[in-house]
């Protein structure tokens, strides 16, 4: 690879079973004396919200809570939660809980520190400077918001997913802790692990590093060689424990996994970027309300199938990484293989195999085409260039 890249995480990770309990010396050491925590009434009441605020109450902070916190948040919820900021004037926000409160934590910092609406900062680097300062929880294993530039929320007027992305959003520290994980319902389980498995794909099969124009380059960068290695610890792990953290979410040691496998993806992804699969998801989701990772995970080997001949190498890598049998086959076959494993993976955790499973009407796969393939900065990072006839087959190929 002929051409200089980055890399950006959170400012530092603290990784490992009762991390949480480390969080006292985090406040002490950002003079967090006043600490807003963002979450929800479903962690509330499973006793999450206690385990954050107890260390935190320890070291002398005061705690206030937004426990507005729902999936798919639309931009209302972080400005209820910038209110409640604003009276409370925190040092420090955390962000407990999937992506979707981690992704309010990051919008509410953002307007704490620029003021503006929400609108302002959709896209690619649209924000300024620093954010307020942040800490990020996550109580799944998915999405990896914890490390990365990203939030994502729905834009309810126009019925379609839009996402912030900028260095600014990575959030000081990471706290991940897998035994926060282990209450997590069983289809968040396999919604937000194939998520992040989508994360690692795309990361890992991402258009080169040098083949993007200098300008373009913002977040998002193509494949190099530091994503690449998170990429492929994060699929060799989703291979190994998907499966069984669904089936048995007691299961430690696949929570464990799990939850490395989504930083690392995150980590990934959040260098390299994700492409065709997310873009493709932004107006599903929008319009049928279904899961960010639900969305992903159905469109996953559809959208790998059609970028098969522009990465073979890439795609057999994946195979292998999923534990897929290789030896003495071309990389096309491998790579064929790469998508049947993702298929079997679906079936096992209980992926919805068509959109029409999930409320998908045939005559909107045309304006999903128009809505997906309008989205740029996703798909500069697609390896393969598509139309929007392209991205329409795909669609029905998946309907």
């Amino acid at each position: 690879m002929g051409d200089t890249w980055t890399f950006h995480s959170a400012g530092s990770l603290i990784f490992g079973r009762n991390a949480v309990a480390r969080l006292a010396e985090v406040a002490q050491r950002l003079g967090a004396r006043r600490v807003l925590v963002v979450t929800d009434r479903h962690l509330e009441a499973a006793g999450l919200l206690e385990r954050v605020v107890k260390p935190l109450q320890a070291a002398q902070a005061t705690v206030e809570v937004y426990n507005g916190g729902v999936p798919e948040p639309p931009f209302s919820v972080a400005l209820d939660c910038t209110e409640v900021a604003r009276a409370f004037r925190p040092e420090v926000i955390v962000g407990l809980g999937g992506g979707s409160n981690m992704d309010i934590a990051k919008l509410t910092a953002t307007l704490l520190a620029h003021g503006g609406t929400p609108a302002d900062y959709v896209g690619d680097d649209r924000i300024p400077g620093p954010v307020h300062p942040l800490i990020c929880i996550p109580t799944t294993s998915g999405t990896g918001s914890e490390v990365s530039a990203a939030g994502t929320y729905t834009d309810t007027a126009n019925h379609v997913k839009v996402g912030m992305l900028s260095n600014f959003l990575r959030p000081k520290v990471a706290v991940v802790d897998p035994l926060l994980t282990v209450s997590c319902p069983r289809k968040v389980t396999a919604d937000t692990g194939i998520d992040a498995l989508t994360h690692a794909i795309e990361a890992h099969t991402a258009v080169d590093n040098e083949a993007f124009p200098p300008g373009e380059r913002t977040v998002y960068q193509g494949r190099h060689p530091l994503a690449d290695l998170f990429a492929e610890k994060a699929i060799r792990l989703i291979g190994q424990y998907l499966v069984r953290a669904v089936r048995d979410g007691s299961d430690l040691e696949a929570r464990e996994g799990m939850a490395l496998a989504a930083t690392l993806a995150g980590l990934a992804f959040s260098n390299a970027g994700v492409a065709l699969v997310h873009a493709m998801e932004y107006p599903v989701g929008g319009a049928t309300h279904c899961s960010h990772g639900e969305g992903n995970g159905l469109l996953l080997p559809f959208v790998m199938r059609f970028n098969l001949p522009a990465r073979p190498r890439q795609f057999a890598n994946v195979a292998a990484w999923l534990g897929e049998d290789v030896a003495g086959l071309s990389a096309e076959q491998a790579g064929e293989r790469a998508i049947a494993a993702v298929e079997r993976l679906k079936a096992q955790i209980g992926i919805p195999g068509r959109l029409r499973e999930l409320g998908v009407r045939e005559e909107q796969l045309r304006g999903f085409a128009e809505k997906a393939h309008s989205l740029k900065r996703l798909l500069r990072v697609n390896p393969r260039a598509c139309t929007v006839e392209d991205v329409e087959a795909i669609y029905r190929a998946a309907y």
